[in-house]
């Protein structure tokens, strides 16, 4: 069994950056690709940006672009989520989740396992 642990969340304000972190644990696991999500309440899971797990190619949402940055340290975990010049609409529940077969990386549904999430709020 999989399981991915996020940390890293936190308040911070308007223009700042976080880093958060997606630590695996249980078996041994080698995904097709990683993703970090976004949620707030009322709204679908978002996808946020994902990174594949051999070549290290990254994809991310138009909303985030130039702000966020997903890597690895030799396709290993941790999977990180560096965000820079953070918006209050960046304000979310951040999960994430792993990817076991190939394919498009940006949809919500081709994932199969997921951590349980962290709280990141932006503050004016």
């Amino acid at each position: 069994q999989v399981q991915l642990l996020e940390s890293g969340g936190g308040l911070v304000q308007a223009g700042g950056s976080l880093r958060l972190s997606c630590a695996a644990s249980g078996r041994t696991f080698t995904p097709y690709a990683m993703g970090w999500f976004r949620q707030v309440p009322g709204k679908e899971r978002e996808f946020v940006a994902a990174i594949t797990w051999s070549l290290g190619s990254t994809t991310y949402a138009d909303s985030v672009k130039g702000r966020f940055t997903i890597f690895r340290y030799n396709a290993e975990f941790p999977v990180y989520l560096e965000m820079n010049s953070l918006k209050r609409e960046d304000t979310a529940v951040y999960y994430c989740a792993a990817k076991f077969r190939s394919g498009l990386v940006s949809g919500r549904y081709d994932y199969d396992s997921w951590g349980q999430g962290t709280q990141v709020t932006i503050s004016s």
